[in-house]
């Protein structure tokens, strides 16, 4: 079995360590599959999001950052939290962002001594991202951090859709075996 994989499903499903939820600032749950994962891990979710202090008025997580607290129902140990960056034409630091979303979602999950984790497609719903660039930094990310972490067991690219796992493929595919 390869350690990255991409799998058309939902992700609130996944038997994995951590379950990476696509947020928005507030941490207080959305639409798409924010909106999933705290209907999925039930309402102690919304309130251990809540306990987490606000940097500003309605902020508690800033784009590029991640935050990490219990899965409750959901069949992982833990979520982690991370906003991903609205695409604006890609000359606003999109990219670095988005690349930040992968990095420090990966390094809570090693904080916590994780050896698997599930990623949705970070900002490329109602955020925009353009999808082909998003999937390429997905698996640029992943990949890299596996090399480094060779313990790690196991990295999860899930889409929702069966347009969006193939993109993710012939991403991991052009970026070679790992």
């Amino acid at each position: 079995m390869t350690r990255l994989e991409v799998l058309e499903a939902d992700i609130t499903r996944i038997a994995t360590d951590v379950i990476v939820n696509a947020a928005n600032e507030s941490l207080l749950g959305g639409g798409g599959v924010d909106g999933a994962i705290h209907r999925a891990a039930g309402p102690e979710l919304l309130l251990a999001c809540r306990a987490l202090p606000e940097l500003r008025r309605g902020v508690r997580c800033p784009t590029g950052e991640a935050r990490i607290t219990p899965a409750f129902r959901l069949n992982a140990k833990f979520v982690v939290h991370t906003v991903g960056p609205v695409w604006q034409g890609g000359d606003r630091d999109e990219v670095e962002l988005l690349s930040c979303c992968y990095r420090r979602s990966l390094a809570l999950a090693l904080e916590r001594a994780a050896r698997s984790i599930a990623f949705p497609a970070i900002s490329t719903g109602v955020f925009g991202f353009p999808r082909l660039e998003a999937s390429a930094i997905a698996v640029r990310e992943c990949s890299a951090f596996l090399v480094q972490n060779l313990h790690f067991e196991r990295i999860t690219l899930v889409a929702f859709s069966a347009s969006d796992a193939e993109i993710l493929r012939r991403a991991a595919l052009s970026a070679g075996p790992e």
